[in-house]
């Protein structure tokens, strides 16, 4: 059986949503936005361990989410660091046998389980796989002469779950941190390791400002009424 974990990276302060509160703990339709980050691969896999990297003082918060699913004992809890590279690194530390990990934006509560099992096979058998997105706007770069226009079929925007075998992923998060470590697969890119891209999805959102809000409620509100018509 190969294993499988998820570390869920929800230790931001999201100051861009103007809430008193952490955005991951925002309500959507009656539940927290982290809620639905964690259920999306609960479903998916039976055997999945969750790991979730939270802010001090939020630790209860994500006890509450925990307890609110069957078997939490397979959800653990850690602090966040004080950058993105040091909170998956404390995610890390609970990855105690091979297998696969993801790593996801904890906002990103709209992930579907068919990108989360097309992340599994393809990191199974390349290594990694990183879900991405063609732009669909022209896109300009700025240059010492004023601007240039690119070629967009060349620029991917990188969404979560990034996707892992544990032991390359536990390797090149040995190294020491570096500022052009912004995401997972920055790190492993480090080491020499071609990053390989999948198709994402325009709806896994990653939930930042207010109208985000809006369109997962939205979106939410569609894929319920989906469920509903197919039952």
């Amino acid at each position: 059986m190969i294993r499988k974990y998820a570390i869920i990276v929800a230790a931001g302060s999201g100051i861009r949503m103007g809430s008193s509160i952490p955005k991951q703990f925002l309500p959507l339709r009656g539940k927290p936005l982290l809620w639905y980050s964690v259920r999306a691969f609960l479903d998916v896999f039976e055997d999945i361990e969750v790991i979730l990297v939270l802010p001090e003082g939020y630790m209860q918060d994500g006890r509450q989410i925990a307890e609110s699913f069957p078997g939490p004992e397979r959800i653990y809890l850690t602090v966040g660091g004080k950058t993105r590279f040091h909170s998956v690194k404390n995610g890390l530390a609970f990855i105690k046998q091979p297998g696969v990990v993801f790593v996801h934006d904890g906002v990103r509560c709209l992930v579907s389980g068919d990108l989360i099992y097309r992340c599994y096979a393809a990191a199974l058998d390349l290594g990694n796989a990183v879900p991405a997105l063609s732009l669909s706007d022209s896109i300009r770069i700025e240059t010492t002469e004023g601007s240039a226009l690119m070629d967009r079929e060349k620029v991917k925007i990188i969404q979560t779950p990034q996707s892992f075998r544990s032991e390359l992923l536990l390797r090149a998060f040995d190294q020491d941190y570096q500022q052009s470590f912004t995401d997972e697969s920055s790190v492993v890119e480090k080491l020499g390791i071609k990053i390989h891209l999948i198709e994402g999805e325009s709806s896994n959102i990653k939930i930042t400002i207010p109208t985000d809000l809006m369109i997962a409620e939205k979106l939410l509100e569609s894929r319920e009424q989906a469920n509903k018509t197919r039952i």
